[in-house]
Parts: C-alpha cells; sequence; structure tokens
C-alpha cells in the first residue's frame, strides 16, 4: 500500500488516537475513523482498523479488567452479537449515507435524553426500561461492524448506568475487545482484513501503544465531572458529524 507522506501522518495519528480513545479520553472514534476513510476508500478502511482497535483493546483490557462489571456485559452481548451478524449482512447492500443519517440520529437522540435525564434524574431503574440494552447492544453490534463507529452509542449506554470512571473503563474495554474478535471472521470474509492490510498494521502498532499510554495518563488528570461531560460533549459531536 504506497501511501504519500500526508497520507502516513494521518495513519500514524488516528492509530495514535485509536490507543488514546482506548485507554483514556472516549469517545474518538469517529475522529480516528474519518482519518482513516481519508487516506483510503471507506470499506477498506473498516478492515485496516479492525485489528489496531484489538491492540488497543488488549491494552486497555490488561489495564482496567478488574474494575468491569460483568452485569452490564451480559445484558449486551446477545444483542450486540444479534447486530454484528445483521450489519455482516447490510455491509455492501446498504446506500452510505441514508445508514449514517440513521446512526447520526440515534446517537444524538440517545444523548439528548441522556442531558435531559441529568437535568431531570430519575431513580436508574426508572430510567430506562427492558428495551434499553437490547436496543443498545443491537445498534453497537452493527454500527461496529460497519464502521467501527460504536463507541458514542456504548457511552451513552455506559453514562446511563453512572459509572465511575474506572468501572466505565474496564466495563469498555472488556466488551470491545470481545466484540471486535468477534467481528473479526466475517471482516476477513467479506475480504476486508488482508494480508496486505495487516502488514500495514505490523508498522501502526506502536503509535497505538503508544496512544494508549498517553490515554491512561490523561486518564489520571481528569476528574469524573469532566470525564463525562468531555465523553458526552464527543459523543455529541460524532453524532452530529455522521450527517455531513
Amino acid at each position: 500500500m504506497n501511501f504519500s507522506a500526508w497520507q502516513w501522518l494521518l495513519a500514524v495519528l488516528g492509530s495514535v488516537l485509536v490507543g488514546v480513545a482506548k485507554t483514556g479520553i472516549v469517545g474518538l472514534s469517529l475522529l480516528f475513523v474519518s482519518m482513516f476513510a481519508a487516506i483510503m476508500p471507506a470499506r477498506r478502511s473498516t478492515g485496516l482498523v479492525l485489528p489496531l482497535l484489538i491492540v488497543g483493546d488488549v491494552v486497555a483490557v490488561l489495564s482496567y479488567r478488574r474494575h468491569a462489571q460483568w452485569k452490564h456485559l451480559w445484558k449486551l452481548f446477545p444483542w450486540a452479537g444479534t447486530g454484528i451478524i445483521l450489519g455482516y449482512l447490510a455491509l455492501g447492500r446498504m446506500d452510505d449515507r441514508q445508514a449514517r443519517n440513521a446512526i447520526g440520529s440515534i446517537i444524538v437522540s440517545l444523548a439528548a435524553l441522556h442531558v435531559y435525564r441529568r437535568i431531570r434524574p430519575l431513580g436508574r431503574e426508572a430510567e430506562h426500561g427492558a428495551w434499553f440494552a437490547p436496543l443498545i447492544g443491537i445498534l453497537a453490534g452493527f454500527t461496529t461492524l460497519v464502521s467501527n463507529s460504536s463507541g458514542p452509542l456504548m457511552v451513552i449506554y455506559l453514562l446511563a448506568m453512572r459509572l465511575p470512571k474506572m468501572e466505565y473503563m474496564g466495563t469498555m474495554a472488556v466488551f470491545f475487545m470481545l466484540l471486535n474478535f468477534f467481528k473479526l471472521p466475517f471482516m476477513i470474509n467479506l475480504g476486508l482484513v488482508t494480508r496486505e492490510s495487516l502488514l500495514l498494521n505490523l508498522y501502526l502498532t506502536p503509535a497505538v501503544l503508544a496512544g494508549t499510554w498517553l490515554g491512561k495518563w490523561l486518564l489520571g488528570r481528569i476528574n469524573q465531572q469532566a470525564f463525562d461531560t468531555i465523553a458526552l460533549v464527543l459523543t455529541l459531536f460524532a453524532g452530529a458529524k455522521m450527517f455531513f
């Protein structure tokens, strides 16, 4: 894969942001997804990004696994797996603009709902019915297969669960590591993860690892309220960006 100097620069910066998103500043997925989509065809970029995400996932799980809240994960996994299968069936058979608009609408709507419930708080059990985890799970699985951009949906779900930032990071890390390993065979079958893309992943892995170190450094310097606010603002930005 012959990249020009500016393409290599974007690829390295995008890889650093992958690591930062996995261990520190959540909600960056749309930013690095956009960077990789700018240097190569969008569908191929999803195959390039996936192994980089897995590298970041492994580091994040090793760092935060003891904080993972499995009671939230078990509610999501079956639905997320269903969403991945639906995304696999849909990829290549859908209009990209319609899909982006739909995903953006969902993210912005859920973020607005979360903001409203921060202003008008209810009891945790009263806030979300039985529909919430299945909806988030299916949408997260679908969007992660189609565009590697389900991070904003998980931000909304975990913020709604009111997890402290370390439990938030641990739960997020385990969820995405297992989800990304699960979807890997589907991406290989679609021809989006290849020997050529894996060789490029090898070159970019040091940048991901540097980003994971930077993310952990930043996380230790952010208080809970700032962490929640940054996650929510980046998520709203990511959702709005889907329309353009």
